[in-house]
């Protein structure tokens, strides 16, 4: 069943994440950081159209192939991923699982170590705009570009 095109039947609201996502380049985080993170919370949510976009928008920034493919399992990665990115992408990974985990303190202790209050709450805004972004990709079975090209 084909389903509606979120971003046309409602472009103010579309507009209105773009805005925060157009915010989150400009934060100061390091993009490869942030789609890093984009790309574990769509991993883990199961957005075809977002994995294919920051996979794509990662190694577009000169990501290997090699660390790219480690993002769902980082935690068993060694150095591939820097400390800042492992404490990142642990934090996406409890935020987004929040009904779960509940955030424990033990998790805000390792990201306040590593992350300004800034740079947290910016963190923390991006995990939230690629939970919503998830939502509406599943929801509207928004097709990667990958499936396009098929």
């Amino acid at each position: 069943m084909t389903r509606i095109n979120y971003s046309s039947a409602s472009p103010e609201g579309y507009k209105a994440f773009g805005n925060v996502y157009g915010y989150l380049q400009k934060s100061g985080l390091p993009t490869e950081l942030i789609d890093l993170v984009y790309l574990r919370v769509s991993q883990i949510n199961g957005c075809a159209f977002c994995i294919d976009m920051h996979s794509r928008d990662l190694i577009g920034l000169g990501v290997s192939v090699e660390k790219l493919v480690l993002v769902p399992v980082w935690h068993d990665a060694g150095n591939v991923f820097t400390r800042r990115e492992r404490v990142a992408l642990a934090w996406a990974e409890t935020v987004t699982h929040v009904a779960q985990t509940g955030v424990p303190d033990a998790d805000y202790a390792a990201v306040v170590a590593e992350f300004s209050e800034k740079e947290l709450s910016d963190l923390t805004y991006a995990i939230g705009l690629m939970n919503a972004f998830n939502r509406f990709g599943v929801a509207f079975r928004s097709t990667p570009a990958a499936a396009e090209k098929a």
